[in-house]
């Protein structure tokens, strides 16, 4: 059971996608499914917005990340994004690949665990933001396709070469980036991209049941995983074990630490609170 308490998230009004909270878990949803839910600059920008804004809510624990209408996110809006691209200058394009870039920043440090909820199309841009959330659930409809290669540009979009090969290997990254191909759920699961399929019917259910669970747990040592996970690429197997020695100290200096001592000889379940 978590403490209702209200952070700066349940204030904000999202105007270019959805942002519903409930209890301790935010949920962003891409929401023009009649164009299978593409991103505008709007869109990108808002959703980084709100990731760093995450930063300071103690309230929020986890997010859930999805598309309405039976698809994940389509990419670039091919009118809104892609056509105006072709008349900027090499400035005015770095400063759009810098920007969708952030989204991506803003989503590995915000400290809340994402999970991406993916059914149907999840393509281009889509298929980075399902690339770069901490657990991403499917269904066995969901086709995931990083298809920058087909519009004649590079499979290194938004740390792909980076990120997508720790998930599924480098073989195997490097066939879908040069490719294009779309990855099936079933294939997506064998492959270790997903971490389940479920039913189209239930995924949204079965997502906010796995981000209430997280966001039950000790989101100060919750936060410090994700840290860690992402500071220990760069590192050393010895590197990494000095680190998770000072991260595990931390942790043991919290509220959540001695409430799961006290709960364990109470024989009851903890309650964490987060401090």
């Amino acid at each position: 059971m978590i403490t209702a308490i209200q952070g700066p998230l349940a204030a904000y009004r999202a105007q270019h996608l959805r942002l519903e909270i409930a209890g301790a878990v935010a949920t962003l949803t891409l929401d023009r499914p009649e164009r299978k839910n593409p991103l505008t600059f709007d869109s990108y920008a808002e959703m980084a917005a709100i990731l760093r804004a995450a930063a300071h809510d103690d309230a929020v624990r986890a997010f859930v990340v999805t598309g309405a209408g039976g698809n994940f996110c389509s990419g670039g809006d091919v009118h809104e994004i892609i056509g105006p691209l072709l008349d900027r200058d090499t400035k005015g394009l770095m400063q759009f690949t810098a920007m969708t870039g952030e989204l991506v920043k803003a989503m590995r440090a915000c400290p809340q665990p994402i999970i991406a909820a993916v059914d149907g199309i999840c393509a281009g841009a889509g298929a980075i933001i399902a690339m770069s959330s901490d657990i991403r659930l499917g269904t066995p409809r969901a086709k995931v396709a990083f298809l920058f290669n087909r519009v004649g540009l590079a499979g290194c979009d938004m740390g792909a070469c980076a990120i997508l090969p720790r998930i599924i290997g480098q073989g195997r990254a490097s066939e879908l980036l040069y490719l294009g191909r779309s990855l099936g759920g079933e294939e997506g699961l064998a492959w270790g991209f997903f971490n389940a399929l479920h039913a189209p019917e239930g995924l949204a259910e079965q997502a906010a049941t796995l981000a209430r669970g997280i966001a039950e747990g000790p989101s100060f040592a919750n936060a410090m995983t994700k840290r860690m996970l992402q500071m220990e690429w760069a590192m050393s197997v010895e590197q990494a074990i000095e680190a998770e020695a000072v991260a595990q100290a931390l942790c043991m200096t919290t509220q959540d630490f001695r409430r799961a001592y006290d709960a364990f000889v109470a024989k009851q379940r903890p309650v964490f609170r987060g401090d």
